[in-house]
């Protein structure tokens, strides 16, 4: 199966094709067959989402499955350690300006 994902435009969220509009969960998605490449354009000329693209995928029981490693990390979420943000800049610190 192929599945179409890309970004959200006002979060950058990942979201995936769901034939009838965007989701951030990848269960959700179905298969766009050949058709991906058309809505994938289709949807980032209309502004529905940012650089849309077609991924190969495995239909499961719990629900579609990338093929790729790279595209099942996407599917799981944002995977940045809250313990290893940056902290916000010290004010009584100064700043160097060049």
């Amino acid at each position: 199966m192929k599945l179409l994902t890309g970004n959200d435009l006002a979060t950058g969220d990942v979201t995936w094709w769901t034939g009838n509009g965007w989701s951030r969960h990848v269960e959700d998605a179905v298969d766009v067959g050949d058709q991906g490449e058309a809505i994938a354009h289709a949807e980032e000329g209309a502004r529905r989402v940012n650089g849309p693209y077609v991924i190969d995928a495995t239909a499961t029981p719990e629900g579609p499955r990338p093929a790729h490693i790279k595209d099942r990390i996407r599917a799981l979420g944002p995977t940045v350690r809250p313990d290893l943000t940056l902290k916000p800049a010290d004010p009584n610190a100064g700043s160097w300006v060049i």
